[in-house]
């Protein structure tokens, strides 16, 4: 997940943090589209372990001849133990500990990639993580749905630029995969304010999906989901 996002806070915190410290301006970026449109299967529903592996998980992730042109490789930085977000609210430990960790709660195996469209952006993170079975995967997707419930905000502290408030929402989730699910943070205060994270967190068999959007049109995030999952199910062969 993209560090949690499920892991999505890997790539949450790594791409709000080289973001510019100028409010995003929305662009006219091409955003992922499915290479192609397969067959539709059904997901898996057994709750028999799967073993996965990172090198596995990497072929299921989108790569840059996926993505529409005017896209590039995002280099992936050393996790270097920060946790950027914080809150002096109770309510929010859960969700601010999911944004601070490198990997699903849980992953047996895990491997993100980031890709942006300029340096305004958009900024594009893609996630997965192998939690052995369905059963893990939907508990925590639920686990993570119900901690953006209880949040309002968080506070994202930037190294040399001090605090950022952001406002935490529930927004209407791409429909792929199963039990999509899907929040954003605003900067309403502070030297990030206006700057949007988008993120949706979906499930394929036994692997959680996460896909981020940082600094987007507002359009990005529906085609960006289907395209990963598009491909996650090629790859991975869930039936």
């Amino acid at each position: 997940m993209t560090r949690f996002v499920l892991a999505l806070a890997a790539a949450l915190s790594v791409s709000l943090t080289a973001c510019s410290g100028d409010d995003p301006k929305a662009g006219s970026t091409p955003t992922p589209t499915p290479s192609s449109t397969p067959t539709p299967v059904a997901e898996k529903t057994s709750d028999t372990p799967v073993t996965r592996t990172s090198a596995e998980l990497t072929k299921a992730l989108l790569e840059l001849s996926d993505l529409p042109s005017g896209f590039q490789l995002e280099k992936d930085d050393p996790d270097d133990g920060s946790k950027p977000f914080s809150s002096p609210t109770s309510k929010c430990k859960a969700l601010v500990k999911y944004l601070n960790a490198t990997k699903a709660p849980g992953s047996k195996a895990s491997v993100t990639r980031t890709y942006s469209g300029g340096q305004e952006g958009p900024y594009i993170d893609f996630g997965l993580d192998a939690m052995g079975t369905a059963g893990e995967v939907a508990d925590l997707r639920d686990a993570y749905a119900d901690a953006v419930d209880d949040c309002a905000k968080v506070t994202l502290r930037t190294a040399g630029a001090g605090n950022t408030s952001m406002k935490v929402e529930k927004i209407t989730a791409p429909a792929y995969g199963t039990k999509p699910f899907a929040f954003r943070l605003t900067g309403t205060s502070g030297p990030k304010r206006g700057l949007e994270y988008a993120a949706a967190v979906t499930g394929v068999g036994d692997v959680i999906i996460s896909v981020g959007v940082l600094a987007g049109g507002g359009t990005e995030l529906d085609p960006a989901t289907e395209a990963a999952v598009t491909k996650a199910k090629q790859v991975l062969k869930t039936t």
